[in-house]
């Protein structure tokens, strides 16, 4: 009795018909290179490849981008979550008229 929803690549003979359609994407996009005429700017457009040379330096340059910004732009795992936990683990007194309105955001107080 399994009841899991199946999806459609949850099947590894789904996968393996997309990476064929992407493969048989890719040579015929390759050899409409040789066949379509491209109105180009700049002198290095004309050659073989350009494109695809173009997107791949840049996506590996977008990594490696990604890479060094992840050193100062981390924080640790649990960042969030100890942000204002001192500020709501004491609750105010009923007397104290500055605090009154201030507390903690939790439902099961």
């Amino acid at each position: 009795m399994d009841n899991k929803k199946k999806y459609i690549f949850d099947n590894p003979r789904n996968i393996k018909r997309l990476l064929h359609f992407l493969y048989g994407s890719c040579a015929l996009l390759l050899a409409l290179d040789f066949v379509i005429h491209r109105h180009v700017i700049h002198r290095w457009e004309n050659l073989w490849g350009f494109y695809p040379l173009y997107g791949f330096v840049g996506c590996v340059v977008l990594v490696l981008v990604a890479t060094w910004m992840r050193t100062f732009l981390m924080r640790p795992e649990d960042y969030y979550a100890s942000e204002g936990k001192a500020d709501f683990d004491e609750k105010p007194s009923p007397d104290d008229k500055h605090n009154a309105n201030i507390g903690g955001h939790d439902v099961d107080d």
